[in-house]
């Protein structure tokens, strides 16, 4: 989630002080980028996975703190709800065997971290939407302890000035069967808790970021289709990956009137293509009011001129109240400070195996579209890339995008057909080895062939389960469990269906 945030409560001075900061480390950034003053590395893969905690029934277990303290690992931390942690992978090199040992390093990460857990009455659970969450599981009492996620919890609240309304019409679990609705209201923001992603970061040139960060838009419709794994919210049948919806309603700061006002969204698309990594701080700083208004003493101008890295701390903090689906982010590490394009629409799991195959789709697919001689994003419309992300979401692996020189097509064909080769391409561009390539990319070629993601296995499972004379939440749980079972085992999803 970010920074901490030592501090309770704000004042209207604290607000204005901000803001002038954030102005600040703006004009600095901007100075920075002019002068090429950033370092660049060779390309390596950062990862980020967030996680749900269960207990022996497979319901929630609110104990994040006592399971941290079990596992005892820098590597991972707290996230906002009392039922989740993170595991942050140091980044580390997207040539050769890079993302093959990193399958084998995770492995083994997560299974230590579930056996100590599991000392702590919890284990681990790698889903996009942990599936026996209710409506009683997102009151205040299961916030986590630290005080950044109360108060930001309190500042979302306060801008909104009302309770939190969900709403989504499902997709039918039977053809022909009916259409299940979620409408609750909710008086805390842990509905976002509900939603657990895997982030994938690289480090990017400023030279070469719009390139990027265009590409990665455009294929985020993609992304969702083929890697869903959230298709159950609060007991309901809803999209393929509710995660993308729930997440966006429950951190909108607006009221029905501002939205009507065409106010943007805290939890954003964007609404254009961009030419330097600067129009997106500039629009967070311009668009968006501080949720978190914690300011420093620093003057980032002094910093550069004794030669040193400045933090850059306000814009920082306020980038990291705007979620972005592709977020870019300023960092400072050992002997300078670099850029990154961190990516957000993965849902967590199904397994080590499926999250790796996204990784190397992801980063393969990226470099070669930016590396291309005619943009892509040349080529579609900004907003046909936003609907390609929700029609995604909404139905996932079966359906319908909108493709440059293709029309309207499914992702399984998109994929088989432009996709994978370029995502080989990008690949070898990195220096990936060619067996590690095609043991990924196989996975996905698999999913395509199939038609089996981990939304679809959840949905396929719930409606047997209840044909068979279950409850929905008798079908849940016992989803819920053989599904662990499977996460742990590490076969890739779209072989799950095998025995």
């Amino acid at each position: 989630m970010g920074d901490s945030v030592d501090v309770r409560s704000f004042t209207r001075q604290d607000r204005t002080r901000f803001r002038l900061q954030v102005g600040r480390c703006l004009d600095a950034l901007a100075t920075m980028l002019a002068e090429g003053q950033f370092d660049v590395s060779e390309p390596q893969l950062g990862l980020e996975i967030e996680l749900n905690l269960v207990d022996d029934a497979g319901d929630p277990a609110m104990s994040n703190e006592a399971v941290l303290e079990a596992i005892a690992n820098p590597a991972f931390q707290t996230e906002l709800g009392q039922f989740n942690i993170e595991i942050n992978v140091a980044p580390r090199p997207l040539d050769g065997q890079g993302i093959g040992q990193l399958e084998t390093t995770l492995r083994m990460a997560l299974n230590a971290a579930d056996e100590r857990a599991r000392s702590a009455g919890s284990g681990l659970a790698m889903i996009g939407m942990l599936p026996t969450l209710d409506e009683h599981h997102f009151t205040e009492q299961w916030i986590s302890a630290d005080p950044r996620y109360g108060m930001l919890g309190q500042q979302v609240l306060a801008a909104r000035g009302e309770d939190i309304e969900l709403q989504l019409d499902g997709r039918s679990l039977r053809e022909g069967g009916r259409r299940e609705t979620l409408d609750i209201v909710c008086d805390t923001i842990l509905p976002e808790a509900a939603c657990t992603s895997v982030q994938l970061h690289l480090q990017i040139p400023p030279e070469e970021f719009a390139s990027y960060w265009n590409s990665a838009q455009a294929i985020a419709g993609v992304q969702v289709a083929l890697a869903a794994n959230s298709p159950f919210f609060a007991g309901r049948a809803l999209w393929h990956e509710t995660r993308i919806p729930m997440f966006e309603q429950a951190t909108d700061t607006r009221p029905q009137e501002l939205k009507n006002q065409g106010v943007r969204p805290r939890v954003w698309f964007g609404e254009r293509w961009i030419t330097s990594i600067f129009d997106l701080f500039e629009e967070n700083s311009r668009y968006f009011p501080a949720l978190l208004p914690v300011w420093t003493q620093e003057d980032p101008f002094q910093v550069l001129a004794r030669g040193e890295s400045p933090a850059l701390s306000e814009l920082r903090m306020h980038n990291g109240t705007i979620y972005r689906w592709n977020r870019p982010i300023y960092d400072v590490g050992e002997g300078g400070h670099h850029l990154r394009l961190e990516n957000r629409v993965l849902p967590g799991g199904p397994s080590v195996a499926d999250v790796l195959a996204d990784a190397a789709f992801y980063y393969g697919l990226v470099r070669s579209l930016a590396d291309a001689d005619r943009p892509l994003w040349s080529q579609m419309t900004f907003d046909a890339a936003e609907e390609n992300l929700h029609s995604a979401a909404r139905d996932g692996i079966e359906s319908r995008l909108y493709w440059p020189e293709m029309g309207w097509v499914g992702p399984r064909e998109l994929v088989l057909r432009r996709l994978l080769p370029a995502a080989a391409e990008g690949l070898d561009a990195y220096g990936v080895d060619a067996d590690v390539r095609d043991r990924y990319l196989g996975i996905i070629e698999q999913r395509c062939l199939t038609g089996r993601n981990g939304a679809v296995w959840q949905r396929e499972q719930v409606a047997a389960r209840e044909a068979a004379g279950e409850s929905r939440s008798a079908a849940l749980h016992g989803m819920l469990a053989e599904y662990l079972q499977r996460m742990h085992e590490g076969e890739p999803v779209h072989t799950w269906w095998d025995r």
